[in-house]
């Protein structure tokens, strides 16, 4: 009788537990990288993974270069929730080629946009500055203030992607030579912070910068124009210290998620989930909106997202799985 009760016991222990069926999850580790957007999915996927798959879910400081190389070369982390695949398609193709990762899906439906941007109210009064020529006659109107007589041009982190593609972008529009200094902002809050800064106090600024994202939602800024993409030079302008830059443009970006081939075959389940994850640039700009309104951090903004917004995050689970993740937050 207590061997049938054991076994009653066992097998009821087994349909009730969070993570039944899952149980070959195991570890996983996802980079969450230094901007909102990817830092908010990080978070996500590791509440859906530790709640609904039963997964036992670590988080991994990442940035785009770092990250993409490590996956292809040491296979660790085991998730990069965003990877803009024009910094990281080679690393990244190279890495699928030879069976250590895997393409996962588009986890920014309409793509994400890269380019050079100058504040709107700047264009309001001078009009002619809409394209990148125009404003490289005018250093004196984005005066550096470490280096007097130069313009400033705010660029990308060191670690970024786009770190290398604009100091070659620097280079292949000769903007040293029209005066123009390349600044390196630290980090993201960095490039944001003076963006804002800018913008608030009326003042100009010349910097790259990306959608979606709370930043161009919230400060109204224009994007240059005369930046035509250059296919053909493109693969060179990705590439530390280019031999021959010139002048090109970012072209629509593909943004994906993409994983370790060894965590998809460990864990299909998990890894179906984690192939579903989409979600359009409007939806974006709301979380980050509110994320930025609230002061709140990814994680509270990951749990935000999960309770209002069941009609995009639930098309990406089964059933029990959405039950088991609403119970658990």
């Amino acid at each position: 009788m207590r061997a049938i009760y054991a076994i009653i016991f066992a097998t009821f222990a087994v349909i009730t537990a969070p993570g039944a069926g899952h149980a070959a999850c195991g570890k996983v580790t996802i980079a969450e990288m230094t901007w909102a957007s990817a830092s908010v999915a990080a978070h996500i996927e590791k509440i859906i993974l530790k709640k609904g798959y039963g997964c036992d879910v670590e988080l991994q400081p990442g940035n785009t270069v770092p990250t993409s190389t490590s996956m292809a070369e040491r296979g660790e982390p085991d998730i990069a929730p965003e990877m803009w695949l024009i910094s990281t398609r080679a690393v990244i193709e190279r890495g699928i080629k030879e069976g250590r990762l895997k393409m996962a899906g588009n986890i920014l439906s309409d793509g994400g946009e890269e380019g050079w941007w100058i504040p709107k109210a700047l264009v309001d009064i001078h009009p002619e500055l809409k394209s990148l020529n125009a404003v490289l006659k005018r250093p004196d109107l984005f005066p550096d203030p470490e280096e007097p007589g130069k313009g400033r041009f705010y660029g990308c982190p060191s670690g970024w992607g786009c770190q290398i593609t604009n100091e070659n972008l620097f280079r292949g529009y000769q903007m040293k030579e029209a005066g123009f200094s390349l600044f390196d902002p630290g980090s993201g809050e960095g490039l944001a912070g003076a963006i804002a800064k800018a913008v608030n106090r009326g003042e100009p600024i010349f910097a790259y910068y990306w959608a979606p994202t709370t930043l161009l939602s919230k400060y109204p800024m224009v994007k240059l124009g005369g930046m035509a993409h250059d296919a053909k030079n493109w693969p060179c302008m990705i590439k530390p210290d280019c031999a021959t830059p010139g002048p090109n443009g970012y072209p629509a970006s593909e943004v994906v998620t993409v994983t370790t081939r060894k965590f998809a075959d460990r864990a299909p389940e998990a890894f179906a989930f984690i192939a579903k994850v989409s979600w359009p640039n409007r939806t974006v700009h709301r979380i980050l909106a509110w994320k930025d309104q609230n002061r709140a951090d990814a994680e509270e903004t990951a749990e935000y997202f999960l309770k209002n917004f069941k009609n995009i995050w639930g098309k990406w689970v089964t059933p029990d799985v959405a039950r088991r993740v609403t119970e658990g937050l």
